[in-house]
Parts: C-alpha cells; structure tokens; sequence
C-alpha cells in the first residue's frame, strides 16, 4: 500500500481525504494549526456560502482562468457538491441572491464536524500543530518537531496569503521556488479598495450600504452591493470584478469605475420621473420619487458638481454613470482570498508537477480566482474531488507485481 500524504488542512485537502481509497492508500495530512478547517470556519463568520446555484456554464464563467476551471467544475459542478453534502447530512437553502448556505440549524462547525466524521470512518491519520519545513537532501518532507516523512506521493493544499490567523499566510512560496517553480507575487483578491473620500462624506456615511446598484469597469458588470468604508470600498459587486482592478493597477496608479445607481431605469425614465415630481428640492425628489437613499444623494454631491446637481437633464446621466476613482487595494491579510500562487504552467491538466516527481497541488495554492458567493469553496472542492478520482483511477490502471519463473 502507497504512502500518500496530504499538506494543509483546508476545504481542498478534505474533500481530497474524503474522497480517496484508503483500500489503496495509507494517508496522512498534516497541518500547521492545531485543527482543521480554519478559514472555513472564518469563511462562514458571515454566512457559510457553499456554492453558487446556477448553469454549470455560467457558474464557470465566474472563474478566472475559466479554461483551467472548466473541466474541473465539469467533473464535480455544484449540483455534484449539493448532492454530496445531502449525502453527509448537510442539508441546505439557496438564498434570495441563489448563494446557497447550510440550513438554518447547522452552524459552520457543524459542517465542518459532520464532513471530519465522514473522514474519521476511513482511517486517516491527523498530525496536527506541525508546519511543514521543506524537503531534505534526499527528498523526504520536513516537519518542525518531526522526523523526516517519506512519503510515495504528496498532495499540497497550504492555501493563498490572506488571513495569516487561519495559517494561510503563503510562506511556503520560497521552498518552491528554490525547487525551480515558478511561483506569482501574492496580491488582495476580494478585497475593499481605498478612494479619496470627502470628509464630511465619510464621516456621514461611513459603514453604510449602497444596495441594488449596478458597478461597471470598462467591458465588465457586476450587480450587488457594496458598503463605504473610510479606506474606499467594500462589498460582493466590487470583489466581483477584483481581479481586473488589480490587473490594471499593477501598471496604473488609479483607475475609475462607475455606478449605477438606479440600474432598474434609463435615463429617459429618471428625467420623466423627475420632472413629473411635485417636490421643488433636489434630495426630496431623489429621495421620495427616485428612492435613493440619503447614502446614494451623498455620494452623488461628493462626484458632481453644483450645476450638474441641480440641472435634472446632467444629473439624470450621472445618476446612472457615477465615477469613483480607486486608487490601491487593501492590504493582503485583510482580503478574502489573495490572488497569485503556483503558476499553472507548472502543473500538469492532474494537478501534478512538471518538476517534482509524484506530487500534487490544489486549491488556493495555485494561481486562479473567483469572486464571492460559494464559488472559492467550490472550486475548492471540485479540486480535492477531482484530483481523489485521479489518484484512485492511477491506482486501480498499474499492473499487480506477479511472480514470473522461468524453467531452462
């Protein structure tokens, strides 16, 4: 029986553990903190968002590289996952917004528990509270406080760089590199991102929402919303499209994008409604015959000037068009997932390494994104999923060891 070991304790690594043929394989995983799951359990502080309920196609569209991501959501989509959870006892909702959660009673560590009983059922060993040092000069994996393991096949799932307190803090990118693989810069992904806000705009509106809008950053849309903080933005509709904000400001100082603040009107209908009100105020008819909220006016006073607030036939285009220039990303610890990690040319289309024989990576770990919304634990899942099917298949296809004699 082959020694497999798996590094990290997140949702890849688990799903992996869950899914392998213990028959074929002894396993071990270790990690770094003293239990499992962390960022897991950080993901669902707010709500644990298991996935996105949608065509499988569109679900794909989501991730970045979506040729990377498609076969692998193919062979476990989020109809596979649904169904998989069911099978464990963890029943789920999908919500108003179709982000699908763990029903009302099951908290996150309940989740996490009911899916660690499954796993305990196979006989999977769990070194825990160890940090995984590096290879020897024979090629063996080092362990603070362990001896060195040898072990047939490895399986890395350590995580990205964001929330260092779960254990997801990227240094494992030096060992690496000094193996020969290339490995891109860690940067926020899901993350809020600073603007020059006005005084006494945020000192107003500071920590509250803009719902219902519609941002749009060249070709690119997202609906959501998004919450003013005093470094910038935050929300679901920016994280959406993160990773082409940082894209462009690896070589721009600042970039603009627009919101739309009435995403369910035309300009045309804004100017009707406007001048059909009975209100002689500005902020009263935004208010009472727009529906905008006092948040939604103040932003508007901060990006327009005095002319075009008052001139219904200026205001009505810049309600829909409003430009907020962004400037930097938040820091990468304070990001939902980071972007950067293994670059994907260094794996094969199994998640093998072209440069270290017999191991594996999956997860966060490698250089790919998704927005909020249960697509991160889906692609997850869908990795650990796949990457058990192919280690099962490897071992069932090679050739038992027969004893042949030969006779003179």
């Amino acid at each position: 029986m082959k020694k497999l070991t798996i590094i990290g304790g997140g949702p890849a690594a688990l799903m992996l553990a869950a899914q392998l043929d213990t028959k074929k394989y002894q396993v071990t995983l270790y990690e770094k903190k003293k239990t499992v799951g962390r960022k897991f359990l950080v993901a669902g502080e707010g709500g644990l968002n298991l996935t996105f309920n949608s065509s499988v196609e569109e679900l794909i569209s989501q991730y970045f590289p979506s040729e990377f991501m498609a076969p692998i959501i193919n062979q476990f989509t989020n109809g596979d996952l649904l169904s998989w959870l069911d099978t464990h006892e963890i029943s789920t909702f999908i919500g108003s917004s179709n982000r699908v959660f763990p029903a009302h009673e099951l908290k996150p560590i309940e989740v996490l528990n009911k899916i660690l009983e499954h796993i305990a059922t196979k006989k999977i060993t769990f070194v825990l509270d160890t940090k995984w040092l590096g290879w020897n000069k024979e090629g063996h994996l080092c362990f603070k406080t362990l001896e060195a393991v040898k072990a047939d096949i490895v399986v890395f799932a350590m995580g990205g760089a964001s929330w260092k307190v779960t254990g997801s803090d990227g240094a494992w990118n030096k060992n690496f590199q000094q193996r020969g693989v290339s490995v891109q810069p860690f940067r926020a992904a899901n993350c809020a991102f600073g603007v020059d806000w006005n005084k006494n705009f945020i000192t107003r509106h500071q920590g509250k929402p803009l719902k219902n809008i519609t941002l749009t950053y060249h070709n690119h849309f997202s609906k959501g919303e998004l919450v003013i903080s005093k470094f910038g933005l935050e929300g679901n509709a920016i994280y959406a499209i993160s990773q082409k904000i940082q894209e462009k400001l690896l070589t721009e100082k600042s970039i603009v994008i627009y919101l739309d603040l009435k995403p369910s009107m035309t300009v045309d209908q804004i100017r009707a409604k406007y001048k059909s009100s009975q209100r002689a105020k500005v902020s009263a008819i935004l208010k009472e015959d727009l529906h905008l909220d006092r948040t939604a006016i103040g932003l508007l006073k901060q990006c327009c000037d005095k002319n075009t607030f008052l001139d219904p036939n200026l205001l009505a285009p810049m309600i829909k068009c409003v430009p907020i220039t962004i400037q930097s990303a938040d820091l990468l610890d304070k990001a939902i997932s980071s972007l950067g990690g293994i670059s994907l040319n260094e794996i094969d289309e199994n998640f093998q390494f072209k440069k270290i024989p017999n191991s594996y990576a999956i997860g966060e770990m490698l250089d790919w994104y998704a927005p909020t919304g249960g697509y991160l634990l889906q692609g997850c899942f869908s990795m650990g999923f796949v990457l058990a099917k192919h280690l099962n298949e490897l071992e069932s296809t090679k050739p038992q060891n027969r004893k042949v004699s030969f006779k003179n």
